[in-house]
């Protein structure tokens, strides 16, 4: 049976299908409970949660689901580079971006804070809500984290985005990991080498990992339909990421507009840029993509620095409708995408899958 794999019979879920949690308070729980209430693995991204925020979203899913749901962080990167930020280098940012800021009447900001939300705070606060699986993308949590996770019979799943950092994520003892490939929407989560080079298609990736790691494999880019998923299963992966047609649906907190570009979306409208946050991320092609696109080499300041100096600029780009600066996040579906509520999108996804393989 389709359905029947190492990952759904770990996690105890009915169908191999995990939402994938956005970042940039893109999740809800009304998402994350609805696909986990129909058997798959609904996911919520916290990477931007405060620790009390983190024990409200608990709260709210244990209100509406009583089925498995992950809850998913960022791990800091060892050697962070917004520590070694410069003012010279500020200075160099603020020249490069001051025509834009310039154009919609908005100050250049000062030099943005480096103080982010503490990792350790965050994670002990999932631990206090206690969801059935932990998730994490750049990079590999603590052994302390891992170990207390599975003392308290906490899942945990890493991302890879490479064969390395999947044999990393094993070793470190984790249950799952998922094979991100170069269509996955959103930010390239690699944490090994940096995340331009070497990017490798989803289903070479999922090949190189099925034959070198032992733990379940779930598959995530460009994965948005029944097709796709049975092409992912059948390379022997154990569960599908499924992101961009769920930040589609209703239920996501995405914008309108943003929503409405993702159902206009062709594979050729996405671009791997650094410009909005100072890590390389996949988003909707526009003015802003394409003016940065030949400064390959221009020092961006490090996540959050990038994404916190541009801030007034996002900001007055969506009062002035100014869409062609602002980051709609999105990956390269393998198809138009055609659902707008969730439940319909996951009831589809199922029903497409049992045509091509063995039904349940």
């Amino acid at each position: 049976m389709w359905n029947r794999t190492g990952v759904t019979s770990l996690l105890g879920l009915k169908y191999p299908i995990i939402q994938g949690p956005f970042g940039g308070r893109y999740s809800s729980a009304k998402m994350v409970a609805a696909v986990s209430n129909l058997g798959g693995l609904g996911s919520f991204g916290l990477n931007s949660y405060a620790p009390e925020e983190i024990l409200e979203v608990g709260k709210t899913l244990r209100e509406r689901t009583e089925k498995p749901f992950a809850l998913n962080l960022w791990v800091p990167l060892k050697d962070d580079p917004a520590e070694k930020y410069l003012k010279a280098d500020f200075e160099e940012l603020k020249k490069i971006f001051e025509t834009y800021f310039k154009e919609l009447g908005v100050p250049i900001p000062e030099a943005p804070d480096k103080t982010t939300l503490s990792f350790e705070d965050q994670v002990e606060a999932v631990f206090k809500v206690g969801p059935p699986v932990m998730s994490f993308i750049f990079g590999i949590p603590p052994k302390e984290v891992i170990a207390e996770a599975k003392r308290r019979s906490i899942f945990t799943i890493g991302t890879a985005t490479s064969l390395e950092e999947a044999l990393a994520i094993e070793e470190a003892g984790m249950d799952i990991v998922v094979a991100s490939g170069s269509q996955a929407g959103g930010h390239r989560a690699s944490f090994l080498k940096e995340a331009g080079n070497g990017v490798i298609d989803t289903v070479s990736l999922v090949e190189k990992v099925i034959k070198k790691i032992e733990i379940p494999v779930v598959a995530a880019g460009g994965i948005s339909d029944g097709k796709s998923i049975a092409e992912a299963l059948k390379l022997g992966a154990s569960a599908v990421q499924i992101g961009t047609a769920f930040l589609a649906t209703e239920e996501s907190n995405a914008s309108q507009e943003h929503k409405a570009r993702l159902f206009s979306l062709s594979p050729t409208d996405t671009v791997l840029t650094k410009v909005y946050t100072g890590r390389l991320a996949r988003v909707i092609a526009n003015t802003l993509t394409r003016d940065f696109e030949s400064r390959r080499k221009f020092n961006y300041a490090p996540y959050p620095l990038q994404s916190a100096f541009l801030s007034p600029l996002m900001s007055a780009s969506g009062e002035l409708n100014r869409t062609d600066y602002l980051p709609f996040y999105a990956g390269q579906p393998a198809g138009p995408l055609q659902y707008q509520i969730s439940f319909q999108l996951f009831k589809a996804l199922v029903a497409e899958v049992e045509k091509i393989l063995p039904a349940l």
